[in-house]
């Protein structure tokens, strides 16, 4: 597969959720394109992994452990990538989370850790790193949607609520924010072969069905979205804003 060449050297990139799937293979590619990533997830160990991935190829990375259910620990990783680097140029939302469940039996825990992480994370995330962008009058904003955002599917009331509700958001933050130079998009996937997933698709049922609704006939892979995401990361993008790219092999074409 091949690899977009985008030059981000110089610039600061935070990637939420850079611990496994795709967050990760976004901060190893901003890394790779020269960028200084903080790779930001739950789980430290995760984190330190991806850091000596990154560095043993030459790469910039720095990590910081943050539930992004938590504001003040969103304010205080913020805070704290700022006071290093004086500048966040990119961030990426990556970080979500998903729990099947009929909308008839969908509990409220539930509900509320997969809106406070897809939903109210990625928008106070947002926040936070566009008061520091503001500074500067310049930056980007990525978050990790999904072609959810767009349609409905089984057994996923909360995630398809949480995706769509960030879309809109995203909307009006690239609205709000456009007089700053601020640009807000959406990366929007289908279902991607990531460590979240793969329990699924030991299920052969369920990943006929999936594959049969894809026009291209095919899972996709983490490094799809890459793509999409230095894409809005770079100069080509630079009129840009308020959009979704949809990585979904056609499913929403259908």
């Amino acid at each position: 597969m091949g690899k977009l060449s985008v030059d981000l050297h110089g610039k600061n990139v935070i990637v939420t959720g850079a611990g496994k799937g795709i967050g990760k293979a976004i901060a190893l590619a901003f890394a790779e394109s020269g960028a200084k990533v903080v790779a930001v997830g739950r789980t430290m160990d995760d984190l330190k992994l991806v850091k000596e991935e990154i560095i043993k190829g030459g790469g910039i990375c720095s990590v910081i452990k943050c539930d992004v259910q938590n504001v003040n620990q969103i304010e205080q990783m913020v805070e704290q990538v700022y006071k290093d680097n004086k500048k966040i140029d990119i961030l990426v939302n990556s970080a979500g989370v998903n729990i099947q469940s009929h909308s008839l039996d969908v509990s409220e825990d539930q509900w509320d850790t997969i809106i406070n992480t897809n939903l109210k994370g990625a928008f106070f995330t947002s926040q936070a790193v566009a008061k520091k962008m503001k500074l500067s009058s310049e930056g980007r904003i990525i978050n990790i949607t999904s072609q959810m955002a767009l349609v409905g599917y089984y057994k996923r009331a909360a995630y398809c609520a949480s995706k769509g509700g960030l879309t809109q958001a995203s909307k009006v933050m690239a609205v709000e924010l456009a007089e700053y130079n601020i640009k807000v998009n959406c990366v929007a996937p289908t279902f991607i072969k990531t460590p979240l997933t793969e329990p699924m698709f030991r299920d052969k049922e369920f990943l006929s069905e999936v594959i049969e609704r894809i026009p291209l006939k095919k899972i996709g892979a983490p490094q799809d979205v890459v793509g999409a995401v230095l894409y809005l990361s770079s100069d080509s993008a630079d009129m840009v804003t308020g959009s979704t790219v949809l990585v979904d092999g056609g499913w929403v074409a259908w």
